[in-house]
């Protein structure tokens, strides 16, 4: 549709370009059946969608997702790998994350399980939540170097509090150390029934969790903290890192 230079000036001065590339991108064959009102509707509607997508993919960027491309909606062989359909389209509606539930990924090594913590982190960014993705080793030492500060570890446990999931890649990949112990349960009660909270562990089996936290009573706190509200989703056997690898072999 044509918009005049009069108007294109006033919308661009009212920093409303979304809706005068909206107006531009609508072209006569598209708008003559519309009234002036379904003209402004289309064009309004258009300009929303861009906005919205434009703010999922900033949310998306700042999740800081090891694999961005990774999507709930297009899973390779759930089927071979024992993962329930349904299960998963739950987790992309969201609604773990209005009920504050903790999800949680097991399986054998090369099975998926990275790749799903970064495809539920950008569901929850699609659905407008803020989301972030960090890997247990880099986690311990933002820890360790906040403990170097004045107000350090609280400063950091507050930054994430802010957000509504946190996507924990290679969960007690090493024993933690008392310090971080200590911050992984003072960030565990503050998200208690408040946010969500997705693990990726190595194969490590949920009985070893225990002693691989020091077998003690923050142990104990920790993990009261986490088991009882969690969606637990096998991701099996199947060697999802050595299929790929052949694929772009045989490519």
């Amino acid at each position: 549709m044509i918009v005049d230079t009069e108007a294109k000036r006033k919308l661009r001065e009212m920093n409303a370009t979304d809706l005068l590339d909206a107006f531009e991108r609508l072209d006569e064959q598209t708008t003559m059946p519309l009234s002036h009102t379904g003209v402004i509707r289309l064009a309004v509607d258009s300009a929303r969608s861009g906005h919205m997508d434009a703010g999922i993919q900033r949310l998306v960027k700042r999740a800081g997702l090891r694999y961005p491309q990774a999507d709930l909606r297009t899973i390779d062989l759930m089927e071979e790998r024992g993962i329930d359909r349904s299960v998963i389209a739950g987790l992309d509606a969201g609604n773990y994350l209005g009920q504050r539930l903790n999800v949680v990924f097991q399986g054998a090594t090369g099975s998926g399980k990275s790749h799903l913590l970064c495809a539920l982190a950008k569901s929850a960014c699609r659905g407008r939540y803020r989301a972030i993705y960090v890997r247990m080793p880099d986690l311990a030492e933002q820890v360790t170097a906040a403990a170097g500060k004045p107000g350090g570890v609280p400063k950091l446990v507050r930054k994430y509090s802010t957000y509504n999931l946190l996507a924990i890649d290679e969960w007690l990949v090493d024993k933690p150390d008392e310090p971080f112990k200590r911050f992984l349960l003072e960030l565990m009660e503050l998200w208690y029934d408040t946010a969500s909270t997705a693990f990726a562990p190595p194969q490590l089996a949920t009985k070893e969790w225990h002693r691989q936290l020091g077998g003690d009573t923050i142990a104990d706190a920790i993990l009261d903290r986490i088991v009882h509200n969690t969606i637990w989703i096998n991701t099996g056997e199947y060697n999802m890192r050595q299929r790929h690898g052949q694929t772009t072999l045989d490519n």
